[in-house]
């Protein structure tokens, strides 16, 4: 597997979820055959929406990618950890973080929730909110502003990727070294179709 080939296997997956198309899987006999070991070719970090499960938006099966799931998918020392076993340790050669339309962290990160530990984690999200210039007029920068928050979903995925490269040395070498690749992709709760960020 190379970084490319295994970024093309999500593609295809999703362009076969999108056609309701399954790939033929024996999952039982997937159990037994990993039973031993595994080796995912991708790992991804997506939120924990219950309408994203990488697995079958990209139409994978037992043992072929890490699944890291946190609301608003973001990093921190131990999600960053995960994904250096995973790639360094492990073998994977993608990393796909992985946002959402109409993000439910998001929208909680743009109205300004406090709620509990909610508060704390919704601080993640914030630096995203404040990158997104547009609309100035505060009364359009919430919830209710739907392309608003898109924008600040879709640049929530930009700044986790500038976090990996500049929290995760482990991960920046093997990134410049080509021996994998970091992407965002946008995941549309209203088609189900993932777009790459480029």
């Amino acid at each position: 597997m190379t970084p490319d080939k295994s970024l093309n296997y999500l593609k295809e997956g999703n362009i076969r979820f999108l056609n309701n198309i399954k790939a033929n899987r024996d999952l039982l006999g997937q159990v037994n055959h990993t039973s031993n070991g595994q080796f995912p070719f991708a790992t991804i970090l997506s939120c924990i929406d219950s309408r994203v499960s990488a697995e079958l938006v990209f139409d994978q099966g037992l043992g072929d990618i890490f699944s890291v799931r946190i609301a608003g998918n973001f990093v921190n020392e131990d999600i960053l950890g995960s994904m250096e076993f995973a790639c360094k340790l492990a073998g994977t050669k993608l990393i796909v973080v992985l946002g959402h339309t109409s993000c439910g962290a998001i929208k909680g990160a743009c109205d300004d929730v406090k709620l509990g530990n909610l508060t704390n984690m919704l601080a993640n999200i914030k630096p995203a909110v404040a990158a997104v210039r547009e609309p100035k007029d505060a009364n359009y920068r919430n919830s209710r502003n739907i392309e608003f928050v898109d924008n600040v979903a879709t640049k929530n995925v930009q700044l986790t990727i500038a976090r990996i490269m500049d929290e995760s040395p482990v991960l920046a070498e093997m990134q410049n070294n080509d021996e994998i690749k970091i992407i965002g992709a946008i995941y549309d709760i209203n088609t189900g179709a993932a777009k790459f960020l480029d």
